[in-house]
């Protein structure tokens, strides 16, 4: 072979090494990248791939039950027919919308709204054209569907307040949520997901809400579901049982009709809540489903504040309610003995002011009995005068009064028991010792809500155990529900009383029990009217009580020389609140309650009645006794849907 030729082979053989070498390097790097997609990083890439053919879900779960003592639904959950709209099935959403419009009611706000989503949405994502469909208007449009192209009916479930107002401003209500609330929870962002937004709903949401559930859907690359592949259930929320008495309180609720009131009835020994009515109240149902704007105005601009818990956030002078703390801590700090008297010509001179006695010409020589039992004004005047604010402000510190309960109820206030201190602190000028006259008959700064003149009345009747009230039952008595035994039934806590002493002599305290028994009993009591009748309770049944009547605006001097227009000729603002607190028996307490009748008139003519029929239907009742399982079904028919 010639030289040239040799070398030009070589050369050529050269290459061919060289291209063979890196087509080989490079079949084998695309064969190590194949087998590391598809072999070592398979499992990764199987993830992505189902992740993209499969989504996951979540499905809201069932709401827990709220329940009263007995095991009365208070708060449970009902079928909620929805009408929903597949925009690529309707063909023209907005004729569909049209026909539905004819056959359900539908607010021209929400047929905005509906035609506003679809236009936001894919096509073939569901858009909800309404809710809490009755059972008529679903039959309706299920007959009608072959001319209804794209619309799809659908049974869920959604809040449901069987008793209505009865329960609304303990039980609370639920709402949609709103973008500050959603947070970091999933759950929260589901169509049509409701929390607890007052009462019990808001403070026990958590654990009402349970834990949801999910759905495993294959789609295609558009999202389209196009089956599912399996599905769990959520966790339904917890129920939670409360201390109430559902026929106790839906009997007071039709005792308070017609008045702007509030009462709070409780266990003596051990706190439990057995009422706590609000009145007027509102519908919590309207509030789930969506209040129209007529309704809200309604409810927010009443004189009567339908959507206050007057209960827990109404904060009155109590009037005389208040005289047992000054009685007591006149007592305790020895400026008065049980015999010592005071003479009332119907008002006190102080430099040039004039506090006046409610009855005019005065009840003369009076001793602390007689000063409880008629409510004499110009006794405890002169027992403020030799105690100064501060020592009664610290006794009715101990009785409740000026600080939360510790109820677990939203917005609850703590009222005002006022000192020298704090009316520097919070109104910058010195106490004035007129303004302790005015402090002893619980009227000037002094303000308490019903549930804290309850329990100061159940502190009274205990013996001077420092109760505080409750109002969820703890889970032992929700357990055995599921059982053949009946349900805990405590005649205090179920276990000892864990409420420590106050800090009062028994000899003291039992002195202001038979004064606040002579004002129901004794002939000249201011609530002698409305002692318990013995063929409505137990022979030998008594209730001790103290009425209280608290002016809403100072009346002048000038009023007084003109003579003051009665309560019922005054414009309704401008009458007096009435006020009563009590418990019964008077020889075993177990009961004490409060009653408020906003600008009701005198607490003797408008609370002590209302008063009286309350603690004879608790007496009749008995929340707090055992009784055997069947008697608890038959013990909750009286309750009538609010």
């Amino acid at each position: 072979m010639p030289y040239q030729e040799t070398v030009q082979h070589k050369q050529y053989t050269r290459r061919t090494l060289v291209v063979g070498a890196a087509q080989v390097a490079l079949l084998g790097a695309l064969g190590a990248r194949l087998y590391h997609l598809q072999v070592v990083e398979q499992d990764r890439y199987q993830l992505l791939a189902e992740e993209n053919r499969i989504n996951l879900r979540l499905l809201a779960p069932p709401r827990g039950r709220v329940l009263d003592r007995f095991g009365v639904e208070l708060a449970s959950n009902r079928r909620n027919y929805r009408l929903l709209l597949v925009a690529e099935e309707a063909g023209d959403p907005a004729a569909v919308i049209d026909k539905v419009a004819r056959l359900v009611r539908l607010e021209e706000r929400q047929i905005e709204r509906v035609l506003r989503e679809v236009r936001r949405r894919r096509k073939f994502v569901p858009v909800e054209v309404a809710s809490n469909l009755d059972w008529d208007d679903f039959a309706r449009i299920n007959v009608n569907t072959p001319d209804l192209p794209g619309i799809h009916m659908e049974v869920g479930e959604t809040r449901d307040y069987p008793l209505g107002p009865v329960f609304a401003h303990v039980v609370g209500y639920v709402g949609a949520v709103s973008e500050k609330e959603i947070g970091g929870d999933p759950v929260l962002e589901l169509p049509g997901f409701r929390i607890g937004k007052t009462g019990i709903e808001r403070i026990y949401d958590v654990a009402l809400r349970g834990r949801a559930g999910d759905s495993q859907v294959e789609v295609n690359a558009y999202g389209r579901v196009i089956r599912e592949l399996s599905r769990t259930e959520g966790k339904r929320g917890d129920d939670q049982m409360l201390t109430i008495d559902a026929a106790l309180q839906n009997y007071i609720v039709k005792r308070l009709e017609g008045e702007s009131a509030a009462v709070a009835v409780l266990d003596v020994h051990g706190g439990d809540v057995v009422a706590l009515v609000s009145n007027p109240s509102f519908d919590p149902n309207l509030f789930n489903v969506g209040i129209s704007q007529r309704k809200w105005q309604e409810y927010s601009s009443s004189k009567y504040k339908p959507l206050i818990n007057k209960a827990i956030q109404g904060s009155y002078p109590p009037g005389s309610t208040y005289k047992m703390i000054v009685a007591l801590a006149a007592l305790e700090a020895g400026a008065v003995k049980p015999d010592t008297t005071v003479t009332c010509r119907g008002m006190m001179q102080l430099g040039k002011g004039k506090f006046h006695c409610w009855k005019k010409w005065g009840h003369g020589p009076v001793a602390l009995h007689q000063a409880l039992e008629e409510s004499c004004d110009v006794y405890f005047y002169e027992l403020a005068k030799r105690l100064g604010p501060d020592r009664i402000a610290a006794m009715a510190m101990r009785f409740g009064l000026g600080e939360r309960t510790g109820i677990n109820l939203p917005g609850e206030r703590e009222g005002i028991i006022p000192t020298k201190a704090w009316k520097e602190a919070v109104i910058g000028r010195p106490w004035l010792q007129g303004e302790t006259l005015v402090v002893s008959i619980g009227q000037g700064y002094v303000e308490a809500t019903p549930l804290q003149l309850a329990v100061m009345a159940a502190r009274l009747a205990n013996g001077g155990y420092a109760v505080v009230p409750r109002i969820v039952r703890p889970r032992a008595a929700l357990e055995s529900m599921s059982d053949d035994r009946p349900p805990p039934q405590p005649g205090s806590y179920d276990g000892p009383p864990p409420f420590p002493k106050i800090d009062v002599k028994a000899a003291n305290l039992r002195l202001v029990q038979e004064g606040m028994w002579g004002v129901v009993n004794k002939q000249n009591g201011t609530a002698n009217k409305s002692r318990l009748v013995e063929t409505e309770v137990p022979e030998g049944v008594e209730m001790a009580g103290k009425t209280g009547t608290s002016q809403v605006r100072r009346i002048t001097m000038r009023e007084r020389e003109r003579g003051v227009r009665k309560n019922e000729e005054k414009p309704w603002e401008e009458r007096h609140h009435a006020l009563f607190v009590a418990y019964a028996p008077y020889d075993a307490p177990r009961y004490a309650l409060a009653v408020v009748v906003e600008h009701g008139g005198g607490g003797s003519s408008a609370a002590a009645p209302v008063a009286k029929d309350i603690m004879t239907e608790v007496l009749r009742l008995d929340p707090l006794s055992p009784r055997p399982r069947g008697e608890l079904a038959r013990r909750a028919t009286p309750v009538e849907r609010g």
